[in-house]
């Protein structure tokens, strides 16, 4: 979704679309704190995001690269 797009959502559903990508990127590992400065960032790509992790980029790296 685009920012742009994101903006267009009511409150209530961009809260539910920022809620849903801050539970996901926990679930992909990121701590509260990293997770929610990525989740608030429309153009942050989440599958992106959990491969970083996964292929064994340290959180604070990954964060660099996404923002």
């Amino acid at each position: 979704m685009t920012a742009a797009g994101l903006e267009l959502l009511e409150q209530t559903e961009a809260e539910c679309v920022i809620g849903w990508r801050l539970r996901s990127l926990g679930d992909a590992g990121y701590g509260f704190d990293d997770a929610l400065a990525l989740a608030v960032q429309p153009g942050v790509d989440l599958h992106l995001a959990a491969d970083l992790l996964r292929r064994g980029c340290p959180p604070e790296t990954a964060l660099r690269i996404l923002l």
